[in-house]
């Protein structure tokens, strides 16, 4: 892995939020350090990013970077990924391997899901961090290595402390400098900068004229949750980007979900306040001026959603079959461009 681009110092973190300036203010001081790291937050937020950045702008720029994920490897395995093993210790064991801290001497190693490691490995890290030593599966030599330790973890670690499935000791070991890696919901600020990023990203992969996105997309994108946290958004903004026929993402584009759940896209008409509507003085037809407006309403929703009848009648909280009764009352027909559903 190489190091980020210079010009920007955390040229791989997008954001510049109020949450974000805490995490880059705290990367710059402990960024120099040797002290263990631990990384918070859920998942999708970006904590391997922070673990690089801590690596690549820090005195051990030069060394290797080791990410090791210890919920996506077999715990049986990784004791051996972690410290080597020697040849014939155990099946399959066919030459002498050396472990990812011994990779990472004058570097970092990157514990990600560190909550995942069982009991036993647990000890055996604890005595690696105070020492700095260790031995290989099936070795007697005890091997030096100078590396860094950084954490990171989705769970909360007091909680499993409390529920006895991690090590106390442990804990506090790795708990010297703790860095909150905040979900996007409460950096929703960020969500304009992200998707500048993830469209520049994926339409030079795909080579398509896309320029940006439309008002009603943002504002659905900012209103929405993001369970999944950036990585979500990223996720999204690629499959929009592949499946768009135009060159700005509109609301046609986004997934259902997105439209479905928790209000996130269902647009809402705003009335303006302190109008007063003029009623001339032979007055009108409140039912034919009402009639007019809801025509005017429909009209939008249907060109907002691509003429997508589904998403429209979403938007206008009315079921289906009542929007195509009411197209079929004030007689508005699919645009020549738009087959018929």
């Amino acid at each position: 892995m190489s190091a980020p681009a210079s010009g920007n110092r955390f040229a791989n973190i997008i954001g510049d939020s109020e949450k974000m300036q805490e995490v880059f203010s705290l990367i710059e001081r402990v960024c120099d350090a040797d002290t263990t790291v631990l990384v918070r937050g859920e998942s999708g937020t970006g904590k391997e990013l922070i673990a690089q950045a801590l690596h690549f702008q820090g005195v051990r720029r030069d060394g290797p970077f080791v990410p090791v994920n210890c919920g996506a490897i077999p715990a049986e395995l990784l004791e051996s990924e972690l410290f080597g093993h020697e040849k014939g210790a155990f099946t399959h064991a066919i030459r002498t391997r050396m472990g990812r801290f011994e990779l990472a001497d004058g570097g970092t190693v990157f514990l990600d899901e560190i909550s995942e490691m069982s009991p036993m490995l647990q000890v055996k890290l604890l005595r690696v961090l105070q020492e700095r030593q260790f031995e290989r599966v099936g070795g007697t030599k005890t091997i030096h290595s100078d590396f860094r330790v950084v954490a990171a973890t989705n769970r909360d670690l007091e909680e499993e402390v409390r529920k006895g499935t991690f090590r106390e000791d442990l804990y506090y070991r790795l708990n010297v400098i703790p860095i909150e890696s905040p979900p996007l919901r409460q950096r929703a600020g960020d969500i304009t900068l992200l998707v500048d990023h993830f469209i520049g990203k994926f339409t030079a992969a795909r080579r398509k004229p896309i320029n940006g996105v439309s008002p009603e997309v943002m504002a659905c994108l900012r209103r929405y949750r993001w369970p999944g946290n950036v990585r979500e958004l990223e996720n999204v903004v690629e499959r929009m980007v592949i499946l768009s026929m135009g060159e700005e993402l509109t609301v046609a584009d986004l997934p259902e979900r997105l439209l479905d759940e928790g209000g996130g896209g269902r647009s809402s008409v705003a009335v303006p306040t302190g109008e007063t509507v003029e009623i001339p003085a032979e007055g009108f037809v409140l039912s034919e001026t009402v009639a007019e407006f809801e025509k005017k309403l429909i009209l939008q929703a249907l060109a907002q959603t691509g003429w997508v009848k589904n998403r429209a009648a979403k938007l206008l909280n009315v079921n289906r079959t009542t929007l195509i009764e009411k197209l079929k009352r004030y007689e508005i027909a699919d645009p020549p461009a738009v087959p018929p559903e």
